[in-house]
């Protein structure tokens, strides 16, 4: 070793070439979780019960009363909430 200076030069290079190599290669996608039948109708029902409280603001937006706008959240969520608001009341 006649010059330390071009092995850390050396060394450096190297980590930095390896650092950026492991940066670009894509991140492998997480397994998929195997979920049971009962869990599987629980993500649905919360998806149903997202889609209808999502319909519920949009009516809101769209100059409806909110007494409309709860009626028809009631019927779309019959069946999947508790309560008269399909799981989720807040204040107005």
């Amino acid at each position: 070793m006649k010059n330390p200076l071009f092995v850390l030069a050396g060394i450096a290079l190297a980590a930095t070439l390896s650092i950026a190599v492991q940066a670009a290669a894509p991140t492998p996608a997480p397994a998929a979780a195997v979920l049971d039948k009962a869990t599987q109708e629980d993500v649905q029902r919360h998806r149903t019960m997202s889609q209808a409280h999502e319909n519920a603001a949009k009516c809101l937006e769209a100059g409806k009363t909110d007494a409309q706008c709860e009626k028809q959240l009631q019927v779309e969520c019959k069946g999947l909430g508790i309560g008269k608001f399909c799981g989720m009341k807040h204040t107005h």
